[in-house]
C-alpha cells in the first residue's frame, strides 16, 4: 500500500514539474519575453521549479512533498481564478492565481517549518480511583525524535533541560529515538543528555520501528545504541513489566514489527486490580487488545500527529493506526498519542506540532 502511495506521489511530482513551469511562465514578464525569446522565457520559468527540485539534496521525500503540495495549491488557485473570471465574464489579464499560489505556499511551508522545529510542551491530566501511593504521578513522555531531521544531539539535550524543569517522576521514551540517518555522534550526545536525568527521575525506553535501522549505512549498531542508553541510566524495556511497589506497573512493549512480540494480555496478567498499569507501545494499533487487558494508560507515538495533512487520515483509512493524535478512552483504558518531538524525513509539519508531553495522573483521594 505504501509503495503504491509513493508511486502516486512520484507521478504527481512529475506532473507538478510541468504544471508549475507553465504556471510561472504565465506571469506577464515571462509572457512578454516569450514573444521575442520563447526558449529563454521557458528556461526562466523552469528556474524556480529547479529550485524546488533542490530539496532532493535534503532527501527525495521532501522534494516530492513540496512538489505535490505546490501542485495542489496552484491547481486550486487556478480553478478559483477561473470561476471568478467566469462569474465576472472577464479574460485573464494578470496571473493573480500564480501570485496567490506562491503566497499560500510560502505561508504553508513557512509555518510547517516552524511547527516542525519549534517544540511545544503539551500537558495532560488523567484521574484514577487507584491509590498511586496517595499522591499524583507526573510523567514526561516523548517519542519520535528521529535524531538528524529537525533535532541533532545538542538540540535534543536542550529539550531534556526543558523537561527537567517540569520535575517529572518518570521520563518515558516511546520509540523512534534514532533513525537510519542519525549519526553516532548525535546518538551519543543525546544519550548523554538523558544521563543527566538519573539523579532526578527514572528514564525508560521502548523500541520503535526505526530504532533498529532498516538499512546498513548507519554508523552504529543497535547494540551500541542500547549500550549507550544503559550507560546513561536508561532502562530499555522489551516486553517487560517494571513494578513500583504494589501501586504502579510500567509495561514496555516491543514494537509491532517484532515477530515474537508478547500479547498485551500476557504482560498485564497477574497484576493486582489496584495496580495502575502504564503501557509504552510505540505504534497505536492494538487498542482493542489493550482495552480488553484492562490496562489504565497506553502511551504511543509513531504517527507524528499525521505529519503532513492528510497523511494521518490515510493511515486511519487503511487501518495502519487506531488513532493519529490526542486522547481517547475505551472502557477503563486511556490512550494518548503524541505527535512527536520531531518527525521522519520531512522537515515540515502541516496540521500538527512537535511536542513533548507532561502527563499528570491524579488519584481521586489526592484531589
Amino acid at each position: 500500500m505504501w509503495l503504491i502511495l509513493f508511486g502516486v506521489m512520484a507521478a504527481l511530482a512529475c506532473f507538478a514539474v510541468v504544471y508549475l513551469t507553465r504556471g510561472f511562465h504565465r506571469f506577464r514578464v515571462l509572457e512578454r519575453l516569450g514573444e521575442k525569446h520563447r526558449l529563454l522565457s521557458w528556461l526562466l520559468a523552469l528556474l524556480p521549479v529547479a529550485g524546488i527540485l533542490c530539496w532532493y539534496f535534503f532527501n527525495a521525500y521532501t522534494m516530492l512533498v513540496v512538489l505535490v503540495y505546490m501542485l495542489i495549491i496552484w491547481v486550486l488557485c487556478d480553478l478559483t481564478a477561473a470561476v471568478i473570471r467566469k462569474i465576472r465574464k472577464k479574460e485573464r489579464t494578470r496571473n493573480y492565481a500564480g501570485g496567490a499560489a506562491l503566497l499560500i505556499s510560502a505561508a504553508l511551508f513557512g509555518s510547517g517549518w516552524f511547527f516542525a522545529h519549534h517544540v511545544f510542551a503539551t500537558h495532560y491530566s488523567f484521574r484514577t480511583e487507584k491509590a498511586l501511593f496517595g499522591k499524583p504521578l507526573r510523567i514526561a513522555m516523548l517519542a519520535d525524535s528521529h535524531l538528524s531531521v529537525t533535532l541533532n544531539g545538542s538540540d535534543f539535550a536542550e529539550q531534556i533541560r526543558r523537561i527537567r524543569a517540569e520535575n517529572p517522576d518518570l521520563l518515558l521514551i516511546c520509540g523512534d529515538f534514532v533513525d537510519d540517518e542519525t549519526t553516532k555522534a548525535d546518538m551519543l550526545e543525546a544519550c548523554a543528555a538523558l544521563g543527566t536525568t538519573v539523579t532526578d527521575f527514572r528514564t525508560f525506553f521502548c523500541y520503535g520501528n526505526h530504532d533498529k535501522g532498516y538499512y546498513s549505512y548507519r554508523n552504529f549498531t543497535v547494540d551500541e545504541l542500547e549500550r549507550a542508553l544503559k550507560d546513561n541510566g536508561v532502562r530499555v524495556l522489551q516486553d517487560e513489566v517494571v513494578p513500583f511497589g504494589d501501586e504502579i506497573a510500567l509495561i514496555g512493549r516491543c514494537d509491532r514489527s517484532a515477530e515474537d512480540r508478547v500479547p498485551i494480555a500476557d504482560l498485564a496478567a497477574g497484576q493486582d486490580g489496584a495496580c495502575y498499569q502504564i503501557v509504552m507501545d510505540h505504534q497505536p494499533d492494538d487498542y482493542a487488545a489493550e482495552a480488553a487487558a484492562g490496562v489504565d494508560l497506553v502511551l504511543s507515538g509513531h504517527t507524528h500527529g499525521g505529519h503532513m495533512f492528510p497523511a494521518g487520515q490515510f493511515g486511519l483509512l487503511i487501518g495502519a493506526n487506531d488513532r493519529i493524535y490526542g486522547t481517547e478512552r475505551r472502557g477503563q483504558t486511556d490512550f494518548l498519542v503524541t505527535s512527536g518531538i520531531s518527525g521522519w524525513a520531512i522537515p515540515f509539519k502541516i496540521g500538527c506540532i512537535s511536542e513533548y508531553c507532561i502527563i499528570d495522573i491524579v488519584p481521586d483521594a489526592a484531589g
